[in-house]
């Protein structure tokens, strides 16, 4: 696969894997609030779906194998490819706004990638919380009503972390590569 990327296409799935990994580092205290999965999903964005999803996966390769909480084989593979649909989503978003101008529709938009936000939020830990019960022999309901804070906490903090960054962070980008539309 890497053989027919680009070493520019490389260098930014390296660089936005490192900056997610790194971000998840910083906030290791802070309970299911991260900036790993805007990271990811603005990867899709800006790069396309399969960029997207490559840096999810890389993501959570790297940081799932010496993660300081621990790690389980199932729930690692699980939340490498649910890392994925953060990036696949983006790019799809992006694809779906076609050359969407950003003038006079910010607050419009910061609710779409708010949306955005939760939605792939909720199927991520829908996943994680099924791994989670089917590995460790527990109820499915037992998971999930015993996960529900931290996923309510997960869901809204993504809903608000991409609602408030992602069209600041485009619109630097855009200013950066002189793309004046999303």
């Amino acid at each position: 696969m890497f053989h027919r990327m680009s070493s520019a296409k490389i260098a930014i799935i390296v660089t936005f894997c490192a900056l997610s990994i790194a971000t998840n580092y910083a906030l290791i205290g802070v309970s299911n609030v991260k900036l790993m999965d805007l990271i990811v999903f603005l990867g899709g964005f800006l790069f396309g779906p399969v960029t997207g999803s490559l840096i999810g996966i890389f993501s959570w390769l790297i940081y799932g194998s010496i993660n300081p909480i621990g790690f389980v084989p199932q729930i690692w593979l699980a939340t490498m490819f649910a890392e994925s649909v953060y990036g696949i989503t983006g790019g799809f978003l992006r694809k779906a706004l076609g050359s969407t101008s950003l003038e006079g529709q910010r607050f419009r938009l910061s609710v779409l990638f708010a949306t955005m936000g939760f939605l792939p939020t909720a199927l991520y830990d829908m996943t994680t919380n099924v791994v989670y019960a089917s590995v460790f022999n527990v109820p499915i309901a037992v998971a999930i009503f015993a996960g529900a804070p931290f996923t309510v906490l997960h869901e809204v903090a993504n809903g608000i972390i991409f609602g408030v960054c992602s069209v600041p962070v485009i619109t630097v980008i855009g200013k950066i590569t002189k793309e004046r539309r999303i």
